[in-house]
C-alpha cells in the first residue's frame, strides 16, 4: 500500500477502534490515524503470533486484523493512562 492508502486506512481503523473503545471524544483525526497505523502494525505482530497473515492490503481481513490490534493498544494506554 502507499503512503496516501495508509493513511486513509489508518483513519478508518482508528476511527472505528475509537467508537468500539469509546474513545472517540478524545481523539482527534490526527490520533485517529495514529493509532489505525500503529494498530494494523500490532494486529499484524499479534496474528504472527498465531500463524495468520497479518495485514496484506487494502480488504476486509486486513481491516479487522487492524481493527483487533488498534482495540489492543487502545486497551493498553487506556490502562497505563488510569494506572
Amino acid at each position: 500500500m502507499g503512503v496516501i492508502m495508509w493513511i486513509v486506512f489508518g483513519a478508518l481503523v482508528g476511527w472505528i477502534a475509537s467508537l468500539v473503545m469509546n474513545t472517540d471524544g478524545e481523539q482527534g483525526a490526527l490520533l485517529n490515524i495514529i493509532v489505525g497505523i500503529v494498530g494494523a502494525v500490532v494486529g499484524g505482530w499479534l496474528m504472527s503470533f498465531i500463524g495468520e497473515t497479518g495485514v496484506t492490503g487494502f480488504n476486509l481481513y486486513s481491516f479487522a486484523v487492524a481493527i483487533a490490534g488498534a482495540v489492543v493498544l487502545i486497551t493498553v494506554i487506556k490502562f497505563f493512562r488510569h494506572a
